[in-house]
C-alpha cells in the first residue's frame, strides 16, 4: 500500500475531528504495514495545547509497542507538522514523514523550518510533503470558513 493510500486513512480521522470542532488534522504511525497509532487533535476537547494529532499518535504507538523508540514506522500527517511535533518525531527516531498540506505559518518541515533535513540535529527524518495536499486544505478551509462564520453570528469561538 502506497502514501496515498495511509493519507487517505489520515483524512478520514481528520474528518472526524472536523465534526467534533476540532482543527481537523490527523495522523497515523504505520509500522510494516500495519497502523500502530493514531490520533487527531484533541486541543479543543482537552483543553492541553499540545494535544496535537501527531503527539497522540506517537504515543498511542509507543504504547502499542512497548517502546518509545519507533524505527522502521512511518508518521502520515495531514498538515505540515509544528516545530513541537518534528521534535518528538526526533525524539521517537521516527525515520520517515509523509504529510498533506504545507503549513506556512507553523510547519517545521519546509515552510518555516526544515527540522527534519538539519545537520545540526542528531536524527533526521526523510519527510516528504504534497501528497493528498488538495483533500488536506480544503479540510482545514472549511474548519475555518465555519469558524468565521460562528464568530459573524456571535456564537464565539467554535
Amino acid at each position: 500500500m502506497g502514501d496515498e493510500h495511509w493519507m487517505r486513512l489520515a483524512i478520514a480521522e481528520a474528518e472526524g475531528a472536523l465534526l467534533r470542532g476540532e482543527v481537523p488534522i490527523a495522523a497515523l504511525v504505520v509500522h510494516r504495514g500495519a497502523v500502530t497509532g493514531k490520533g487527531c487533535n484533541r486541543v479543543e476537547e482537552s483543553g492541553i495545547p499540545f494535544e496535537h494529532a501527531e503527539l497522540v499518535a506517537l504515543r498511542n504507538a509507543a504504547g502499542a509497542r512497548g517502546r518509545w523508540a519507533l524505527a522502521e514506522s512511518v508518521l502520515y500527517v495531514t498538515v505540515e507538522p509544528c516545530i513541537m511535533c518534528v521534535g518528538a518525531m526526533v525524539l521517537a527516531r521516527v525515520p520517515r514523514l509523509v504529510f498533506g498540506a504545507r503549513e506556512p505559518r507553523t510547519g517545521a518541515c519546509e515552510s518555516i523550518l526544515a527540522i527534519p533535513a538539519d545537520p545540526a540535529v542528531e536524527h533526521r527524518i526523510s519527510a516528504v510533503g504534497g501528497i493528498e495536499a488538495d483533500r488536506c486544505s480544503e479540510l482545514m478551509q472549511t474548519f475555518f470558513r465555519n469558524r468565521r462564520s460562528t464568530e459573524r453570528e456571535g456564537g464565539g469561538r467554535l
